[in-house]
């Protein structure tokens, strides 16, 4: 197993975690202090970006308050995000028994790899590994957020290169929300464990937060009984991430927002040996103005590894060792608000992402063990975007309207591969390229009465391939993937029309039915028995319709989302193979229905049903994911002041539900696991 290895460079982000101790002394507990300067006026500090703009609901946003993100079956943010129907995760396994590198988010069925096609924003900063392109959900806590904002369907103001399923944007919870501290021990029926802890003091007029967890377990069997063998492991799991954040205001309208974010993950896969590792630091500072002239500046910095070991499925031998994918993230974003009348938003601004990163891995003969070769991949990939955005309130009707321009570049890249005894075999420079991309976005919204709301929108949008997709193949034995170095920008053009409906108090619908096509979207493609390539096809287009409703009466609620979602592969090359198909991972139905009881304050009592259709585990249609569905349950129970006894249940009804399908050979989802333990705090 590879050890979690952090460079100098990271410094930055340990610096950032250590920021908040030395004020700890001074904070008064579970109280603000405030310095002189600040006692004739109030100072409202957030810890938040800007407010969002009126225009935003003519989108498609499901909005997950914090009740909801802390009352799911498993506590993982994967399982949260999937009561938002639509969206998926390339497998339908969750962090703890998945490769990290196959937990791309995607939304309305635009998948068919690994990267994913959702942006996601933690804090206004983008998550995805700057490699691979998967998200780390497993360093996204729960217990740390406040809210999810869920927009499906393409275009984004800022960091919008990359949003062409949607974007999903998760705030940190601030020190009031929290309390002074919060914290779990949990345990479930197979004996693993779930630890967290958040101190949160009020400091000045600000506060910090500092945030910690571990996930650890022997895991469930991911293969079936009548395929184990005398070398199949358990999904066991050992995790663990750290947080620091401090929010301090510079004026009584400017506040300062600094976080760090460390984390290690470690993951066994089917068989001994099969192990997987990801680490990251991260770390973001962020100004935000509130006044007249409102502005949000943000910079960032991410260092992310990777390691794999392949395991043969006949020898039980390793393969292939990824044993190092070192990368680097920077960026940020300028984004300024003028003032220009009570009923107008303009957004302008720009932001930057660059991603480097480089994979080395050791090739072995399953049968004998030895070195067979040597491989090195890498390269680099930015981009830089322009935006404009302005929104007219004309009484009741809102419009909107935007607009990007994107400079992109891939260079640097290479792949190189050596035999055992290190002479060199191939020695590939790729010619770089570069280009100017525009994509539009625009809107209406009409408030018709207090009970009704019509919208509409249109978009476009760009997502460059990520370093993994052009330079690194993978193995999921005996399946291999090659990379493809000629992959072009896949580009985005939709459009959706929605009405929602609140007939009544604590009654309301939503109806959104669009059409979204992905031009040169990559895919891995078969190109021969057992070996798959990256390349971009002609077209995914995916129209469908998304249905949400929710009902509040007295203690009592119900809310549920459900999503059709008619996508096809459209392929008019000399190879028409895919034309028609529907594309990998993809199911036509996802749904989701909670029923949650509150009997007295601070109780909770929830049950979450949940389905995904039947979908194909490959392009060519050959080998099927059958459809599931699951039952979860959750339950807090006050014992006395803010301790809380917590009691979950995963898959109730112990579904089968087939996560990996290849020729056969079959990869389960969670059993049946029931959680309980104590929790102080909410």
């Amino acid at each position: 197993m590879k050890r979690a290895r952090y460079s100098k460079t990271s410094l930055a982000t340990v610096a950032i975690l250590a920021s908040a101790a030395p004020v700890l002394a001074h904070a008064e507990t579970g109280a603000e202090t405030r310095d002189a300067s600040f006692d004739a006026r109030e100072i409202v500090v957030t810890g938040r970006g800007l407010p969002e703009t009126p225009a935003t609901p003519a989108y498609d946003v499901q909005v997950l308050e914090r009740d909801k993100i802390l009352s799911s079956g498993s506590g993982r943010i994967e399982d949260v995000l999937s009561s938002v129907a639509g969206f998926q995760q390339f497998r339908r396994s969750d962090s703890r028994s998945s490769n990290p590198s196959a937990q791309g988010a995607t939304l309305r069925a635009l998948g068919g790899n690994a990267t994913s096609r959702a942006l996601v924003l933690l804090d206004g900063v983008p998550m995805a590994d700057p490699f691979f392109g998967y998200i780390p959900f497993s360093a996204i806590v729960p217990e740390r957020l406040s809210m999810v904002r869920v927009t499906r369907g393409g275009g984004a103001g800022a960091f919008g290169a990359g949003a062409i399923a949607g974007t999903i944007e998760m705030e940190s919870a601030d020190a009031a929300t929290l309390g002074l501290f919060n914290g779990g021990l949990l345990v479930n029926n197979r004996g693993e464990t779930e630890a967290s802890a958040q101190l949160a003091p009020g400091i000045g007029s600000g506060f910090a937060v500092i945030e910690g967890r571990w996930d650890r377990g022997q895991g469930f069997h991911t293969t079936p009984a009548d395929q184990r063998v005398p070398a199949t492991a358990r999904a066991k799991y050992d995790s663990w991430s750290a947080s620091a954040r401090v929010v301090q205001p510079l004026s009584d309208d400017v506040e300062l927002q600094a976080r760090g974010l460390l984390f290690d993950d470690h993951r066994t896969l089917r068989f001994k040996g099969a192990d997987s590792t990801s680490t990251g630091q991260d770390a973001s500072l962020r100004i935000v103005g509130r006044g007249d002239w409102q502005f949000d500046v943000l910079g960032y910095a991410q260092w992310r590894d990777f390691s794999n070991i392949v395991i043969s499925s006949s020898t039980f031998r390793p393969t292939l060792d990824q044993h190092d994918t070192p990368s680097r993230g920077l960026g940020g974003k300028i984004e300024i608000r003028p003032p220009v009348g009570e009923n107008h938003v303009l957004r302008l601004g720009a932001d930057y992402r660059r991603s480097k990163g480089r994979m080395e891995e050791i090739g072995y003969n399953a049968t004998t063990g030895a070195v067979t070769t040597h491989n090195r991949a890498g390269g680099t990939n930015g981009d830089l975007g322009l935006f404009i955005e302005h929104d007219w309130t004309l009484g009741d009707v809102i419009l909107t309207a935007g607009a990007r321009a994107d400079r992109w570049t891939v260079r640097d890249g290479y792949y190189q591969q050596r035999n055992g005894s290190g002479a060199l075999l191939t020695d590939n420079r790729f010619v770089g390229k570069s280009g100017w991309d525009a994509s539009f976005r625009g809107g209406v919204l009409a408030n018709l009465s207090e009970t009704l709301r019509l919208r509409g929108a249109a978009y476009s949008g760009v997502r460059l391939p990520t370093l993994n997709e052009l330079y690194r193949p993978f193995v999921v034995f005996p399946v291999r993937t090659e990379a493809n170095a000629e992959l072009g920008v896949e580009k985005l053009r939709g459009f959706e029309a929605g009405i929602e409906l609140q007939p009544s108090p604590g009654v309301s619908l939503a109806l959104t039915a669009f059409d979204n096509r992905v031009k040169h979207a990559i895919a891995n493609v078969t190109i021969e028995q057992n070996l798959r390539q990256r390349q971009n096809i002609d077209e995914i287009r995916a129209q469908g319709v998304e249905l949400s409703a929710s009902v509040e009466r007295g203690p009592i609620s119900l809310s549920g989302t459900l999503a059709y979602t008619d996508a096809k592969v459209h392929e008019n090359g000399i190879d028409d193979t895919l034309d028609g198909n529907r594309p990998a991972q993809t199911p036509k139905w996802a749904a989701s229905g909670t029923f949650a009881w509150q009997p007295r304050e601070n109780w909770l009592l929830s049950l979450t049903l949940r389905h995904i259709g039947r979908q194909f585990e490959d392009d060519l249609e050959t080998d099927v994911l059958p459809a599931a569905t699951t039952l979860d349950a959750f339950a807090r129970v006050p014992l006395w002041d803010r301790l809380n006894l917590v009691l979950r249940g995963e898959n109730l009804f112990d579904e089968k539900v087939i996560t990996r399908n290849q020729g056969g050979s079959i990869d389960l989802g969670v059993a049946r696991t029931v959680w309980a333990g104590l929790r102080y705090g909410f």
